[in-house]
């Protein structure tokens, strides 16, 4: 049997409704929605061991799927079809929206990095935004509710609220960033994501060295520019080349990593959001059998 498990909220509603045109005419298949799985425990205690399971939605779904198994013995093969909004842990994989899941999760899954906010520890897949990235999630969030309260479907574009918010209503900051131990301190932060994978923010690549099967962590800091100045660098961060900007951009590796701001900011963890964040702390410890796992792990959907 297998049982394809979708988030209803994922890629902006439309996941369920691409997720069974996906599985029309298909044998032995049974969809169920992932907020009536009260126990991942138990749904997969229930299963046979021939049965596949496939994940389906986007970056969000992948994160809470993960926290929500944490400590669970998944023993069957999860497939993942990507049919969210952003799909960054796909992209970094070769693979688009809405491709064959012809790959499996569990070993991506295995020891993945956490960070600690505001009291609580979470896993993470991709990357934990701070800065004008989790305000891009808190004002899309708002827009979201909106469509939803009146009924509308208006489109949702992070590009353009990115803009707006460089040039009208984000303040940058100045945080200290501590990385193993060793302190920097900058001035006038407009971002400062931490990354396990390359990707996150549909399609943005912060640290484009960043390799999610090593043992450590990147984070990248945009600081010290004005409005203009990052306007005209922000766009090459769809291609890593902000790198080059070496005196705005900057770049640092480790185990953990701990980013203080003076003041709150909205944080994003996998595009969910955290509001009124005042530091956090991203860490990671990666077997070398792990890591092997990870690099390993591609499998075919049969």
């Amino acid at each position: 049997m297998r049982y394809v498990l979708y988030n209803p909220l994922a890629g902006n509603g439309s996941c369920e409704k691409e997720t069974r045109k996906w599985i029309e005419g298909m044998q032995d298949v049974t969809p169920i929605d992932l907020h009536r799985i009260t126990s991942f425990q138990a749904f997969f205690d229930g299963l046979e061991r021939e049965d596949t399971v496939v994940l389906c939605g986007g970056d969000g779904t992948l994160n809470r799927f993960a926290n929500d198994t944490k400590g669970v013995d998944i023993r069957n093969p999860v497939y993942y079809y990507a049919v969210g909004s952003g799909n960054d842990f796909a992209r970094e994989l070769g693979k688009k929206r809405g491709d064959a899941p012809d790959f499996t999760i569990n070993g991506y899954l295995k020891r993945l990095p956490t960070v600690s906010v505001n009291g609580k520890k979470h896993l993470f897949i991709n990357g934990v935004g701070y800065g004008i990235d989790g305000y891009c999630c808190e004002v899309g969030d708002a827009m979201r509710e909106e469509n939803q309260r009146t009924h509308k479907d208006k489109p949702i574009n992070y590009t353009s609220i990115a803009i707006k918010g460089l040039l009208f209503h984000y303040k940058p900051t100045s945080a200290t960033v501590t990385v193993d131990g060793k302190e920097y301190a900058f001035e006038k932060v407009w971002l400062a994501p931490t990354m396990h994978g390359k990707y996150y923010g549909g399609g943005m690549m912060p640290t484009p060295a960043q390799d999610r099967a090593s043992d450590t962590l990147s984070v990248m800091v945009f600081h010290g520019s004005g409005k203009l100045r990052t306007l005209t660098i922000f766009p090459s961060i769809f291609k890593g080349e902000h790198v080059r900007h070496s005196k705005y951009v900057t770049v640092l590796e480790g185990k953990e990593i701990e980013i203080s701001f003076d003041s709150p900011r909205p944080l994003q963890i996998d595009g969910e959001t955290v509001r009124e964040v005042r530091s956090y702390t991203a860490s990671v410890a990666v077997s070398k059998e792990a890591s092997k796992e990870k690099k390993e792990n591609v499998a075919l959907f049969v």
